[in-house]
């Protein structure tokens, strides 16, 4: 005769969080480290338009192009035309590089997030390129 197999305790389950609760937590969480401004690109892939930009939130500003793309709102005319007709593969949205944290005082972040991107601007001929628009501004 087989030997009964001892059960083991089942832990009670934790409690879940609110939605309330979650979403405050992952504000302090944002405010205690917000992300990195940068700058980002968006690359046509079929005729090599180029539209180079900053924000001090990249991921939230592609995000944002993304969505403006998709439902046909984006302010940059020829962007969304060139969307609709070629379609969302002809694209990459990409962040091209990040403003460094600084702990100095005296650190100015917009001013030095214009400076990055004048540098890659620079960097992929985007001034020389026939490209879209100027979302230079930090958003």
């Amino acid at each position: 005769m087989a030997s009964p197999v001892p059960s083991s305790p089942v832990a009670p389950a934790a409690p879940v969080p609110s939605r309330a609760a979650t979403q405050r937590e992952l504000r302090r969480r944002y405010k205690e480290d917000p992300p990195a401004a940068g700058v980002y690109a968006i690359r046509n892939l079929s005729n090599g338009r180029l539209l180079v930009g900053s924000s001090t939130n990249p991921e939230g500003a592609l995000h944002r192009a993304r969505f403006e793309l998709q439902t046909g709102g984006h302010r940059d005319r020829l962007l969304q035309q060139d969307w609709k007709q070629l379609g969302a593969g002809a694209f990459t949205l990409e962040v091209i590089d990040r403003l460094k944290k600084s702990e100095d005082p005296a650190f100015d972040a917009r001013s030095e997030l214009a400076g990055l991107l004048a540098l890659w601007r620079t960097e992929l001929g985007a001034e020389h390129l026939a490209g879209y628009g100027d979302v230079g501004a930090a958003a």
